[in-house]
C-alpha cells in the first residue's frame, strides 16, 4: 500500500476465512430486507467483529441511496471491505444464489405440476418467525444506532413520514441528510479532519468493467433471438428497472407488478401473487420475484425455443440484468465513500441518513407484521394522513402463536435464527398438508 493520506486500506481478512460467514449469511437471507440487514448486522458486526457499528451504518446508508436491492448491495459493500474486489463478488453472489436455485425449481414445479403445496407451507411458517427475528434485529439495531436525541428524532420523523404521509423515499433521505450536516458536520474530531485526496482510476475502471459485463448477455440475447423476443424484452425492463427504482424492495415491487401485469401480460395478477409468495418463502432479495415472473413470460413464448429453455434463459437473464448494477455500483462508488469518510459534511448527511434508515426499516417491519398477523388490514386516508388499521376479528391465531413463541425462542432462549425458521418452516409444511 502507497503512504498517500486518505487511501482506503487493503482488505482485512483472507476470503477463506470470511467465506463461512457469508455461507450463513445466504441460508439465512429470509424475510425481505429488513430480516435481511439484521441476519448481516449479527453476523457480520455483532457475532465476529469484522465491522464497526460506525462503518457498518455508513455502508447501509450509501446502498439506501442507490437503486435495486439494499440488502444485496450490503453484503457486497461489507466483502469488499474484508476481502477486497473478490469478496464482493463472492459475498454478493452468494447472497442471491440461494434464491435464484430455489426459485427456478418452484418455478419448474409450478408450471408442470402445479402444485406449491410446500412453497406455501414453508412461507405460513417463517413469515411470523421473520416478525419475531425482525423485532429483535430492531432492538438491538436501535440500541447501537439510535446512540443520541437526534438521532432517535431524525428516526420517529422518518418512520412517521413513511408509515402516516406516505413521502417520496428521496425526499425523506435528503432531508434527513441536510438534519445531519446541521447537526453533526461541526461536532467531534473526524468532522475536522481535512478532505483527503481521492484516487479515482482504479474504482472508475472497475465500474466500467462491470457495466460492459452486464450489458453483454443481454446484447446476445437482442442479437440472437430479436429484439422483440420475449426475453430480450425482459431483459430490457428490468435492466432499465436496476437503474431507476429507489425506495425499497416493497417501492420496487409495486412498479414491476403494474408493469409485468397490466402493459405486457406476462403473467396474470394471481401469477404475481403466487410469485411474492414464493421469493419471500425463499432465501435472497424479495426482489428475485422477477425471476418467476421472466420465467412465466418466457415459458409461454418461447419459439423458437423449448418453454424449458426459454424460461430457464429468462431465469439467468433477468437475475443478472437485475443484480450485476450492484456491482458497479460498489465497486465504483465505495471506495470513494470510504476514502471521504471524515469528510465532515458528508458524514454528517450519512448519520442523518442512517438514522432515517432505520425509520424506513421500522416501517417496513409495522407493515410486514400487520399484514401476517391479520387477515384484513385497511388503508384510511385523513387528508394528508394515511392510517393503517387491522380488523381485530381477523388475526390468525395460528399465525400469532408462533410468532410470539418464535420471539421467545430469539430473546430468552437464544435460538439461531437459521433453526428457528427451520422449524418453523416445517410447522408450516406441516399445517398446510393437514389442511
Amino acid at each position: 500500500m502507497s503512504g498517500h493520506a486518505g487511501e482506503v486500506p487493503p482488505p482485512t481478512l483472507p476470503l477463506r476465512v470470511g467465506l463461512p460467514a457469508w455461507s450463513e449469511v445466504a441460508v439465512e437471507s429470509f424475510g425481505g430486507p429488513v430480516a435481511q440487514i439484521g441476519v448481516l448486522h449479527r453476523v457480520i458486526v455483532e457475532e465476529r467483529g469484522w465491522v464497526s457499528e460506525e462503518r457498518f451504518q455508513r455502508a447501509l446508508s450509501f446502498c439506501m441511496l442507490l437503486p435495486g436491492p439494499e440488502a444485496q448491495q450490503l453484503a457486497t459493500y461489507l466483502g469488499w471491505l474484508l476481502h477486497g474486489t473478490k469478496g464482493a463478488l463472492v459475498a454478493g453472489s452468494l447472497f442471491v444464489l440461494p434464491g435464484f436455485i430455489a426459485l427456478l425449481v418452484l418455478s419448474l414445479l409450478y408450471v408442470y405440476a402445479g402444485d406449491t403445496t410446500v412453497a406455501v407451507g414453508v412461507l405460513a411458517g417463517i413469515k411470523p418467525a421473520v416478525v419475531a427475528i425482525v423485532a429483535h434485529t430492531l432492538t438491538r439495531m436501535a440500541r447501537r444506532a439510535l446512540t443520541d436525541g437526534t438521532r432517535v428524532a431524525i428516526a420517529l420523523g422518518a418512520f412517521a413520514a413513511f408509515f402516516f404521509l406516505r413521502l417520496p423515499f428521496p425526499l425523506v433521505l435528503g432531508v434527513a441528510a441536510v438534519l445531519g450536516v446541521l447537526r453533526f458536520a461541526r461536532n467531534g474530531e473526524e468532522a475536522r479532519a481535512p478532505l483527503p485526496p481521492v484516487y479515482w482510476r482504479a474504482p472508475v475502471a472497475a465500474g466500467l468493467l462491470c457495466v460492459g459485463l452486464w450489458l453483454l448477455p443481454l446484447a446476445a440475447v437482442g442479437i440472437t433471438l430479436g429484439w422483440g423476443h420475449v426475453v430480450a424484452q425482459e431483459g430490457r425492463f428490468f435492466a432499465t428497472s436496476a437503474l431507476v427504482t429507489f425506495g425499497g424492495a416493497y417501492a420496487v415491487l409495486t412498479y414491476v407488478a403494474q408493469e409485468a401485469v397490466q402493459r405486457y401480460h406476462w403473467v396474470t395478477p394471481s401469477e404475481m401473487v403466487a410469485g411474492l409468495g414464493l421469493a419471500e418463502s425463499t432465501p435472497g432479495p424479495l426482489i428475485q420475484v422477477v425471476q418467476f415472473v421472466a420465467f412465466l413470460g418466457a415459458f409461454r413464448a418461447p419459439a423458437p425455443l423449448s418453454p424449458l429453455s426459454a424460461g430457464v434463459l429468462a431465469s439467468v437473464l433477468v437475475t443478472w440484468v437485475t443484480f450485476v448494477p450492484s456491482y458497479f455500483f460498489i465497486l465504483g462508488l465505495a471506495p470513494f465513500v470510504e476514502r471521504l469518510a471524515h469528510n465532515r459534511f458528508l458524514l454528517g448527511a450519512l448519520r442523518g441518513i442512517s438514522a432515517a434508515v432505520f425509520g424506513a426499516m421500522l416501517n417496513l417491519a409495522l407493515w410486514f407484521a400487520l399484514h401476517t398477523l391479520f387477515g384484513e388490514v385497511r388503508e384510511v386516508a385523513r387528508g394528508a394522513v394515511y392510517l393503517t388499521i387491522p380488523y381485530l376479528g381477523s388475526i390468525d391465531w395460528w399465525v400469532a402463536t408462533v410468532a410470539l413463541s418464535s420471539l421467545v425462542a430469539v430473546l430468552w432462549l437464544k435460538v439461531k435464527a437459521v433453526w428457528l425458521l427451520g422449524a418453523a418452516a416445517a410447522l408450516g409444511v406441516a399445517r398446510e398438508m393437514l389442511r
